[in-house]
């Protein structure tokens, strides 16, 4: 069986997700709500009727009329862009995005070759993930004393006079000279 246009038109709810059809009390009080509002009944016998105290009833026909307005706010034309979707999008635009830099960057390479000019020299970055954390930890005195040590090994015998300063100013004189 085969509708028309009209008819399918006619049998949604406008284009878009469709809710969930409401419970048997929630009818019940929608129905109870238009009542008072119709003037059929009182709010107090509506009350009577759903069970609770008026206060709670006004609460109620309040988020009824909050519902109703917000159903007859007029809707965008076209299909809604869903947070996945949107999220896909920008995904697919940043990969291309990063495609574009590297062939930026491999065009430069090449022009600043082919011109002769020496690629620009870049400052050394930190590690991965430690941002402006703590910065580079300052030898101990040991440390360098060991260093020291292994400096004047590779040396050779021409560094046994500043190992000699050294020992007798001990580790005071090189924290001081420092």
């Amino acid at each position: 069986m085969t509708r028309s246009r009209t008819e399918r038109k006619s049998a949604g709810t406008g284009g878009g997700a469709t809710a969930p059809p409401p419970g048997r009390e929630a009818r019940r009080r929608a129905a109870v709500v238009l009542e008072v509002l119709a003037g059929l009944r009182t709010p107090t016998e509506a009350a009577q009727a759903l069970e609770v105290g008026a206060q709670r009833y006004y609460l109620l026909e309040a988020r009824a009329l909050a519902g109703l307005l917000a159903a007859c706010e007029p809707r965008g034309r076209g299909p809604v862009r869903s947070a996945e979707k949107a999220l896909a999008e920008s995904r697919k635009e940043c990969q291309k995005l990063r495609q574009q830099v590297s062939r930026y960057q491999a065009l430069a390479r090449a022009s600043q070759r082919t011109v002769g000019i020496s690629a620009p020299v870049r400052p050394k970055s930190r590690v991965q993930g430690q941002g402006k954390g703590r910065g580079k930890r300052r030898p101990v005195v040991r440390a360098l004393r060991a260093i020291e040590g292994l400096k004047r090994d590779l040396e050779g015998p021409q560094a046994p006079a500043a190992s000699a300063e050294a020992a007798e100013g001990g580790p005071a004189e090189a924290e001081s000279a420092r």
